[in-house]
């Protein structure tokens, strides 16, 4: 006889019941994880009237000139003012007054649409909604604290630290503008 021990080659386990219970058991457990964290995941997508505010679309071409509406965009109010040239003349002229918020008029409106000024008509000091055509600067005061802001919607007196908010916006064919 030999001199040393005989090796077999090593056969490969079958499978047992136990190996499938395993198997098994891991597929279940991924599925309910999957299962219990996809509500999770999903409930952090905004909301499908949120998404419905997300953009606006508005006729501009009806507005008047020296007119304004004013249209609820994302559960605020947003003033799209169709400005005279006089309004724009004053804006202009305080280009290089002392702003708090410095801003020329031409960087408040898109390039060529300076009788266009879409601005979120809310006050930048706690919230108010200011009203047009009051105040010494011929813009917006708002009513709560005194905040007077021009025909730019930049700020010129009282607590609001910033200028009137502005939108992005692009004016589309047939006459809209889209904000949002």
């Amino acid at each position: 006889m030999h001199g040393g021990a005989e090796t077999m080659p090593a056969r490969a386990e079958e499978p047992t019941k136990r190996d499938f219970l395993h198997i098994t058991t891991g597929v279940a457990a991924v599925g309910l994880v999957g299962g219990l964290a996809w509500p999770l995941i999903d409930q952090m997508n905004p909301a499908g009237d949120t998404l419905a505010l997300a953009s606006v679309e508005v006729e501009y071409t009806k507005v008047t000139l020296g007119q304004q509406i004013v249209v609820k965009w994302q559960g605020k109010p947003l003033f799209i003012r169709h400005r005279t040239p006089k309004e724009i003349a004053e804006a202009v002229a305080d280009d290089h007054a002392d702003l708090r918020d410095p801003a020329t008029d031409a960087s408040r409106h898109k390039p060529g649409m300076a009788e266009w000024l879409i601005v979120i008509g809310v006050c930048t000091h706690l919230g108010c909604v200011p009203t047009f055509g009051q105040g010494e600067y011929g813009g917006w005061l708002c009513p709560c604290h005194g905040s007077v802001y021009d025909t730019a919607g930049r700020i010129r007196k009282g607590p609001a630290p910033k200028n009137l908010v502005l939108p992005d916006y692009s004016f589309e064919a047939g006459g809209k503008v889209k904000v949002g």
